[in-house]
């Protein structure tokens, strides 16, 4: 057996990679242009929109719960992927059919019920495909935590190509074809998966993984172990919990104010964790690695919401305040989201070797030390870029080299701790209960992509006043008009636009009825030239500037990154010799 494990990986953990691959190139291609499909196409101020991508990627990863469970019980992962992955692929269609519907009530309804697919759909792929990676190998092989790290590889390899491929077929042709491309991967995904899951995907003996679970059956005590003696009663503590969850709805939305949706992650996200944990089957061993799985999702909250400013915040710093000029040729602002997954590329194979070094000389980090490390690597990326947008307001645009320098420390970080994450939670987790836990640590990245979104808000959005803008329209099309035509009645109609008083943020200016492009651009150079930043608060702490917004991230990912490292011999032991 010893031999066997030394020969590198099976062939199903590249199969995996390949269906991974695919479904991450239509995640996050349409991502990448969600931000401005709606801003500058659904004309959605960003403030709302960037509550609405927080509440959409927040579900995302909420959904695995649900997934994981039927999976465990009902499915097993094998139909779980694959009917996760075709509803997936009609949401990606319904997003290309919402662009190709512009300017009607349709565009929205339709986005909103691709949004909705896509939600649902994730929910039973995501868990499942993560889950079998550790299926194809014995307890106890070394060799599972490099498998993770090139599983992440095919994650970011599709990441890498989508913002290129979909971001470019939006920015430069049209919207609807960077959905439409989304929506062929993720079918590309799926068809392979089906065709070769037989023959690949397969445990260490050889025998079929991921298919219909058996019947459950509780694990025999042991002294050991120390399994409770006295079974609870299912329905008291079913009764229980769905009590708690009912004190979190009122808590969530009437004292701390959240909307429904964020409600129903956070809510939910408590309330499931406490019912696994409370389950009376699991032994005291069991209980004790699943606490410390809690432990280290509660910290990853802190490094993905930052982390995950790259689809919102972020994606509005390279839009609206970044040099993207290459030699006359300005990138588009989706390519920036190429550059994480360019990177995790080039160093996920040295971070697999480096940690397969480490372990032969029994001097590998133990898991949490590593997601300590990842998270100071997060504050150290915020710094980088805090210091680059330092003085730098109004109009003037930074150097692209900021954000890169950041997007490079932050993969290093992520190195040290999402596949380590996943491999920690594989190992930790009791197999029957595998892919609801995984479920359950996704659940993490839905309450940090939903507080993503609620940081995101405090991205310093410029304010005009709407008469400036109505104001500079109509003046540029005033100009347009007197050259293209003498009727009279048609240019008083565009002087009685002249009116207005109240503000209205930059981003969501639109001059689509100028037809003139340079028109266009003047007018949006004019009344740029007079915004205003308005200041906003986070726990009292003033954001009223780029540099101001970045340093929130940056004491957050610190004192994050300080406090695990301080707690890591206490969850080491709790992990009871599994490191």
């Amino acid at each position: 057996m010893e031999e066997a494990m030394q020969k590198g990986h099976p062939k199903g953990l590249y199969l995996l990679f390949v269906t991974e691959m695919w479904e991450r190139f239509s995640y996050y291609g349409m991502r990448a242009i969600l931000m401005l499909f709606m801003t500058k196409a659904l004309l959605f101020d960003s403030e709302f929109a960037s509550g609405l991508y927080g509440n959409y990627t927040g579900l995302v990863y909420l959904t695995p719960l649900i997934g994981g469970y039927i999976s465990d019980r009902y499915w097993g992962n094998r139909k779980s992927i694959f009917v996760g992955g075709i509803i997936m692929a009609i949401g990606q269609f319904l997003l290309f059919f919402s662009a190709s519907s512009l300017g009607t009530s349709v565009a929205p309804i339709l986005f909103y019920f691709g949004l909705l697919s896509l939600i649902i759909g994730n929910g039973f792929f995501k868990p499942n495909i993560s889950t079998m990676v550790n299926q194809l190998y014995a307890p106890g092989d070394k060799r599972v935590d490099g498998a993770f790290s090139i599983f992440y590889m095919g994650i970011n390899l599709g990441a890498f190509f989508s913002p290129l491929v979909c971001g470019t077929l939006a920015e430069k042709i049209d919207y609807r074809w960077g959905f439409l491309a989304a929506g062929f991967g993720m079918l590309i995904g799926v068809v392979v998966f089906e065709l070769l899951k037989n023959k690949y995907i397969v445990s260490a003996e050889g025998k079929m993984v991921g298919g219909k679970p058996e019947p459950h059956v509780a694990p025999a005590a042991s002294v050991e172990d120390g399994v409770q003696a006295t079974p609870s009663n299912p329905l008291v503590r079913i009764g229980l919990w769905l009590a708690i969850y009912a004190v979190l709805w009122v808590v969530f939305m009437q004292v701390v104010g959240f909307n429904f949706v964020s409600t129903l992650i956070f809510a939910t996200s408590i309330a499931a964790s406490g019912f696994v944990i409370t389950d009376p089957s699991l032994t005291k061993i069991e209980r004790s690695r699943i606490i410390v799985i809690y432990i280290i999702a509660f910290f990853v909250i802190f490094f993905w919401s930052a982390f995950e400013q790259a689809g919102a915040s972020l994606t509005l710093f390279a839009d609206q305040q970044t040099d993207r000029t290459l030699f006359g040729w300005e990138m588009p602002a989706s390519y920036f989201q190429s550059v994480n997954p360019l990177a995790i590329i080039i160093f996920a194979p040295l971070f697999a070797v480096l940690w397969g070094y480490l372990g032969k000389r029994n001097r590998e980090p133990a898991s949490p030390v590593k997601q300590a490390i990842g998270l100071f690597l997060l504050a150290i990326g915020y710094f980088i870029i805090a210091v680059g947008v330092s003085g730098v307001e109004g109009s003037t645009k930074t150097s692209m080299f900021w954000l890169l320098s950041m997007y490079l420390v932050h993969t290093l970080g992520e190195l040290c701790l999402s596949p380590i994450g996943l491999s920690m939670v594989a190992r930790l987790a009791p197999l029957r209960l595998g892919s609801l836990l995984m479920g359950i640590w996704f659940m993490s990245n839905a309450m940090a992509n939903d507080f993503a979104g609620m940081l995101s808000k405090l991205y310093p959005e410029k304010y005009v006043s709407v008469s400036l803008v109505k104001q500079e329209e109509s003046k540029n099309n005033l100009q347009l008009l007197k050259r293209d035509t003498k009727d009279k009645a048609k240019l008083q109609a565009e002087v009685e636009k002249m009116e207005g008083g109240e503000y209205v943020a930059i981003s969501s200016v639109s001059f689509a009825d100028i037809k003139n492009k340079k028109a266009q651009e003047t007018a949006y150079q004019n009344i740029a030239s007079t915004a205003k930043i308005k200041e906003k608060q986070l726990f009292g702490f003033k954001v009223n500037s780029l540099y101001s917004f970045f340093m929130v991230f940056v004491v957050m990912g610190g004192v994050a990154a300080v406090i695990l490292y301080l707690l890591q011999r206490k969850l080491l032991s709790m992990m009871h010799g599994i490191r």
